[in-house]
């Protein structure tokens, strides 16, 4: 392990050197281009006021896991009784905005509340590292520079609008902004000013903040009163696929012995089933809405975890 630190902190450090020597250069052209997509140069100014490439982004992105979390373990460490405590707190001091929210945009107030938890814990981890900085190390860094690049004009075109200053726009190391972690192609598309303040700020305002999770998921297809899904028990003998391939309304799963909470909504509503991993032998009923959340993040691990402290905050 020693070993391949070394080599991935001497690789890091070798595109990095070379950065060093041709990152203004590279600059100049973003500058040119967000100059033609609207953005000021007061606010490049600012922007890229003794910017530089950050070598651990470039760690973060490149290296793999030691190990993988298996999906009990990862569900334990996100849905703990101090994130389902905290949830029912925010839950009951957010109330009328959620129900604002949920009149306005018709997502119920603990998916939203789950969604700040799983991604946040609620607003009080949001990754620390400056956005700009970050974005333009991923972009120069040339594994996905078109993508980082576009969105860096992005980000750009946010401070431009002064939704933000620059020195308060922090994120991930990935570039995802804020209490929900939108990526600025997220926050151009889905972020709102709730609150009517004339800015759309979803790092230290919470109605902006939740009612851009609640737009999201509704411009995604989001089903009020659906539900996601929920654990189901499978009859002795069951050898029918676990695939998203093969989906039934509810009813013909329950026809076919399928017991427990996944089985509970609509006898019409369509699913299909989903085993988040080979380990814990766990099986899940989805319904539309979770296919919602995949879009937020591509992981069965998320999805589950948003459902299930969903379901619990909803317990009070």
């Amino acid at each position: 392990m020693e070993i391949l630190t070394f080599v991935l902190f001497i690789s890091v450090g070798f595109a990095l050197g070379a950065s060093d020597r041709s990152f203004q250069e590279w600059l100049k052209g973003v500058r040119r281009e967000a100059r033609e997509a609207g953005v000021s140069e007061a606010v490049m100014g600012r922007a890229f006021r003794d910017l530089k490439p950050i070598p651990r982004v470039i760690e973060l992105d490149r290296s793999q896991p030691e190990f993988k979390l298996t999906f009990q373990q990862y569900l334990d460490r996100m849905v703990t009784r101090k994130t389902v405590w905290d949830g029912r707190q925010r839950y009951r001091e957010h109330k009328d905005l959620l129900n604002e929210i949920f009149r306005q945009y018709g997502v119920e107030p603990q998916y939203i509340v789950a969604l700040w938890g799983i991604e946040t814990r609620y607003g009080k981890i949001t990754g620390g590292y400056p956005v700009i900085d970050v974005l333009a190390t991923l972009a120069y860094d040339g594994r996905r520079s078109k993508f980082f690049r576009a969105e860096l004009i992005r980000a750009l075109k946010i401070l431009e609008e002064g939704h933000i200053d620059v020195a308060d726009m922090d994120g991930s190391w990935a570039g995802a902004m804020g209490q929900v972690q939108f990526m600025p192609s997220s926050f151009v598309t889905y972020a709102v000013d709730q609150d009517g303040d004339g800015r759309r700020d979803i790092w230290d305002n919470v109605p902006d903040a939740l009612a851009s999770a609640a737009n999201y998921l509704s411009k995604s297809g989001w089903k009020p009163e659906q539900g996601w899904g929920g654990e189901v028990a499978l009859p002795v003998g069951f050898d029918a696929e676990i695939s998203d391939k093969i989906v039934k309304p509810l009813k013909e799963w329950r026809a076919m012995g399928l017991s427990g909470k996944g089985v509970e909504g609509d006898p019409d509503c369509l699913a299909h089933l989903v085993k988040p991993d080979h380990n814990s032998g766990r099986v899940f009923l989805v319904y539309p809405n979770y296919q919602v959340i995949l879009k937020w993040n591509r992981s069965n691990y998320f999805a589950i975890a948003v459902g299930t402290l969903a379901d619990r905050i909803a317990v009070q």
